[in-house]
This record gives C-alpha cells, structure tokens and sequence, in this order.
C-alpha cells in the first residue's frame, strides 16, 4: 500500500513532504489536507499526470481539476486577467474557501481538460499544502475520493478509495471545515457584455460574504420557487455547470 505520513508527527513530516515532493515531480498523485476536504493533487503542467487524477477518481476530461496556488503572484502568471472586483474578492478571501474561474493565461502550454479556455484558481489555508504549493508550483487538486462518493475529511477515507492510485497520502487530521470551497464564475468580468459573477457552486463562503464585497456585481439570489432550468443542448455554460455540482464531491477541495 502507498505509505500515510502523519504530518503531526515531526518525525514523520520531513519524509512525508520529501517523498510528496518527489511524487509530484515524477508526475505522481498526491492525497493531501486543505482547509476544506482532502484532495488528490498533480503536477497542474504535467498532462499525463492531471490524466490519471481525473482516471483515478472516475471522471473524464469534461471535469477539469481546480488549480491550487501559493499566492496572488502565481494567480497572476495562470490567468488572462485580474478584474478590481477579484482582486477585492482575494484580498477578502484568500487564503480561503473560494475558488475563482477566469480565462486562462493562452499561453500557458498545460492540458487540465475540457476548461473552454477557463481555470478555476484557489489559494489554500493550509500550512502544509501552501509549503508544497511554494516547492512545486501550481498543482491541478480535486477532492479526494472516487465520483459519486462523499469527499474524504480524513486521510482513511480516501485511502479507502484511491488506494495505491496514489503515491502518497499526508494526513493532518481531520478537515477543518469539510466544507467544499465556494466555486464563482468571474469571467465576463475580463470583456464581457454583462459583467457578473456567477455562483457555481455554495460551499464555505456563502452569498451573503460574497454580496459584501461585490454589490451588485453579484448575480442576483436564486428565488427558490423558480423551476429549475432545463438544459436543450450542451454547451460551454452547460460544462461549466455539470462541472459544478453541488454534491460534496464536487470538483475542487
């Protein structure tokens, strides 16, 4: 079986992020803590290796992985552009529960999935993971457990269900929140005709946060008598929901 390192233990964080470390960078998988569930992570510039995250929970290329970052600097690189109203959401934020989708950097030479040009950017606040970040650069993170199932909160958990998928599994306890990451829609903030920010996904950070700092940027609150839309034909916008489910094992930690 792939080996557990309890990152509480002194002697054993060393050995732990060494051998994440090299994981990473031999286009491994690593199951690590976030301040919101568990993930599974790979070398985000590595496509075979964000090929075999998405294998090994059981998804296809129509669910790209979340980017996990150290900081704004590396969010700057991976993005077309910063709008003000992210930047307040960042600064608001981060390191938090709230990941972003943007239009990608075009020259960035990665392969995450189907993103239509898009990528969903979070900073972590977690200690060990923000460490990792800073060594290895962005990492492609999904939440650690197979589709279908419940995120992990603990390192058991997903041991149970990834197994010898990964390579090595850092365990520090159990999640803080187990609350999945909010997941907003900011792309129509850079040229587009209606700018708004759109709620993908609820999780950490709830609407009412969100409106704090938006305003009226802020899509306006569903009404909760309203149908539920119906969807006649795939599409971008139909991606970008289906990659947003609202189950606990949604596509991003």
């Amino acid at each position: 079986m792939s080996p557990v390192y309890d990152c509480r233990d002194e002697s054993q964080l060393l050995s732990g992020m060494r051998h994440a470390r090299q994981a990473i960078g031999r286009g491994e998988l690593v199951v690590l803590p976030t301040d919101t569930v568990y993930g599974i992570a790979a070398d985000a510039f590595n496509a075979r290796a964000v090929a075999g995250l998405l294998e090994a929970k059981g998804r296809g290329r129509q669910q790209p992985p979340p980017v996990l970052v150290a900081g704004i600097g590396t969010l700057r690189a991976l993005v077309a552009e910063i709008p003000a109203a992210v930047d307040d959401l960042v600064r608001e934020f981060w390191p938090g529960g709230l990941t972003i989708v943007l239009p990608a950097q075009p020259s960035l030479s990665w392969d995450l999935g189907d993103t239509h040009g898009t990528v969903a950017v979070r900073m972590p606040a977690h200690h060990l993971t923000l460490e990792l970040l800073e060594e290895t650069g962005p990492l492609a993170v999904s939440s650690a457990n197979l589709t279908g199932m419940a995120a992990a909160v603990n390192i058991d958990s997903a041991r149970d269900m990834l197994g010898d998928r990964v390579a090595a599994y850092l365990d520090s306890g159990v999640s803080e929140t187990g609350i999945a990451s909010t997941i907003v829609d900011a792309t129509t903030l850079v040229g587009g005709t209606e700018p708004r920010v759109r709620v993908l996904r609820e999780g950490a950070v709830s609407r009412e946060r969100l409106r704090e700092v938006l305003g009226d940027l802020l899509e306006p609150d569903p009404d909760p008598d309203a149908p539920a839309p119906i969807v006649v034909a795939p599409s971008a916008e139909a991606s970008k929901a289906e990659s947003s489910e609202t189950d606990a094992e949604a596509p991003g930690p």
